[in-house]
């Protein structure tokens, strides 16, 4: 294979050795990952980008320390590096950060700079002691001096002029978001090219295990399929026919061209599976397709379950989780989504608004090697209303420059839409009649228990919960949650966030296999329950709250309207 060769005598620049002694030359991986990295780029026009950085990016491992290092470091013959070298270990990152600088030294050999410095310690500041980029390309020079010869014939056949996409050198309010969002794009384009070209060479049998996935437009067909079984077997209550008209206006809206678009419908209202109807039309729509379908939840607890119900209708091997709390035994047994949850090369990704707002702001490339990923795609914004308010900025920062740079439509999706501020394009929201949603799906009434002096304690409060054979009651700390579950008769449920992922997953099937067989079911909750978790209990108590939180409690209650209000 081409680049590929036992080291006898002289080399060409050695990028990778295998512990078999298999050599990868220099220019090898640096013209593939240049061209892989060009291909992710171009899904933002931006291909040039992602090729110049794919050459810049490792020039430095041609410097004479460096191939000692490689050679000897598997125990190879490195005599005929002695005379040149310096008995040092450079940083092999800086030199292509100081050629592209010398080469526009302007703003674009800036970025350049930027995204190749960092594409194995992170994106620098550009001043800040000796980890910043200034520092960097002063103090690195003469590692770029050392390999000027070789690296000129690569530098040479790169554009002499480049330009940022237009919309990346736009700016709202004096803030250049578009260009550093730009920026971290161009840096998951090498990284994630760096990272799998790589793996390609150094580990043949991991990189075979990454999955090729099927497209949306592959799955539609199976989940149209069981969406019109479900619906067929669903006994014809006032609730279901909700459900039918709102999955019907999801299909409808599928149609609409790529922006931001709102699904307000009241708890138990069938969101879940609806606004994933909603993204496949969206999705597998001739003039607006897109890659992926990305599900973007506040709380692991809510992912647990979406993911579960995914799983259902796309197949396990289909849609992916990211998030702090999936299991290692779940990694062994399906160790290719592990390896797609680096990149999300996936059509179905379920994850956390942490994970995923942090990463648009992130500057470690492990954080950042999915973001390409992101472009084209649908992102659903489940439970948005619990965004923190004092995040709103910066997330609804992404969520303008993903609608308007990178072709991804976003879908707000609550029972309680929030207020986003500075919002670029106004929601369209998919059910029109929202108003006559609401009045169509009341199924409970909220009242103050008359019984009880408010604030409560405890022994009476559990006294009061003990008269009810299955009844929910959620509050608002874990130590309250505790105090409160210490109250009430044996075989009542505690659940907490403080228990593993496995552990609550277990409590929560075991709550939903109890309540529809008339099965005593006392539990006591923090709010991870209060959204998302699809449970109805004919009783709900919640300690006093915002009225949103009040309002996706009562989403626990009577959920499927059996019960006379």
């Amino acid at each position: 294979m081409k680049g590929e060769a036992v080291i006898t005598g002289i080399q060409e620049p050695i990028a990778h050795i295998t512990e078999d002694g298999r050599t990868q030359s220099l220019a090898d991986h640096l013209t593939r990952t240049a061209d892989l990295a060009s291909t992710f780029a171009a899904t933002f026009d931006s291909d040039a980008w992602g090729y110049c950085a794919g050459i810049f990016h490792d020039l430095g491992k041609a410097h004479p320390d460096f191939q000692k290092y490689l050679l000897e470091a598997r125990g190879l013959d490195a005599s005929e590096y002695e005379e040149q070298s310096a008995g040092t270990h450079p940083n092999h990152s800086g030199a292509g950060a100081v050629f592209a600088y010398e080469k526009w030294h302007n703003i674009i050999g800036k970025a350049f700079a930027y995204v190749i410095a960092g594409h194995h310690a992170g994106l620098p500041d550009w001043f800040g002691g000796q980890g910043s980029l200034t520092y960097r390309i002063e103090n690195e020079a003469g590692i770029a001096e050392a390999v000027r010869l070789y690296a000129e014939p690569f530098i040479e056949k790169l554009p002499r002029q480049l330009k940022p996409p237009a919309f990346a050198i736009q700016c709202w309010n004096q803030e250049a978001v578009a260009f550093h969002l730009w920026l971290r794009m161009i840096f998951s384009c090498l990284v994630d090219a760096d990272f799998l070209d790589t793996e390609r060479f150094m580990d043949p049998d991991k990189y075979a295990q990454r999955p090729n996935f099927p497209s949306l437009a592959d799955l539609k067909g199976g989940f149209d399929g069981k969406m019109r079984q479900m619906t067929a077997e669903a006994p014809d209550t006032p609730v279901n026919r909700v459900r039918v008209n709102v999955l019907s206006a999801c299909r409808a809206a599928g149609e609409q061209p790529s922006g931001i678009f709102s699904l307000t419908v009241p708890t138990g209202g069938g969101k879940t599976l609806s606004g994933t109807a909603f993204a496949l039309a969206h999705a597998t729509h001739p003039a607006h397709p897109k890659n992926r379908i990305i599900y973007v939840i506040p709380y692991t607890s809510i992912i647990e379950q979406t993911a579960d119900v995914l799983r259902k209708f796309f197949g396990p091997d289909n849609v992916v989780e990211h998030h702090s709390n999936i299991a290692p035994e779940r990694e062994r047994e399906l160790p290719q989504l592990t390896l797609a949850a680096e990149n999300w090369d996936a059509p179905i990704i379920v994850t956390t608004s942490v994970q995923f707002f942090e990463s648009f702001y992130a500057a470690h490339p492990g954080r950042c090697r999915k973001l390409h990923n992101v472009v084209n795609s649908v992102v659903i914004l489940d439970e948005a209303q619990l965004l923190p308010p004092e995040l709103l900025h910066p997330c609804v920062e992404v969520i303008n420059r993903l609608t308007s740079d990178y072709n991804v439509t976003v879908r707000l999706s609550t029972a309680t839409q929030p207020a986003l501020p500075n919002l670029h394009i106004r929601p369209a929201e998919i059910v029109p009649d929202t108003a006559a949603l609401y009045q169509q799906l009341k199924r409970t009434s909220i009242s103050f228990p008359g019984d009880i002096q408010l604030p409560c304690d405890w022994v009476s409060l559990a006294a009061e919960l003990a008269a009810h054979d299955q009844v929910l009651c959620i509050v608002n700390t874990r130590p309250d949650c505790h105090a409160l579950w210490k109250e009430m008769p044996a075989g009542t449920i505690h659940l907490s966030a403080l228990m593993c992922g496995a552990h609550r997953s277990d409590i929560i099937n075991t709550i939903k296999e109890r309540l529809p067989e008339g099965q005593q079911c006392r539990v006591i909750s923090t709010q991870l329950v209060e959204a998302g978790v699809d449970i109805d209990f004919p009783v709900v108590y919640r300690a006093l709250a915002g009225l949103d939180s009040i309002n996706q409690a009562a989403g626990r209650c009577n959920r499927e309207g059996k019960q006379l209000c």
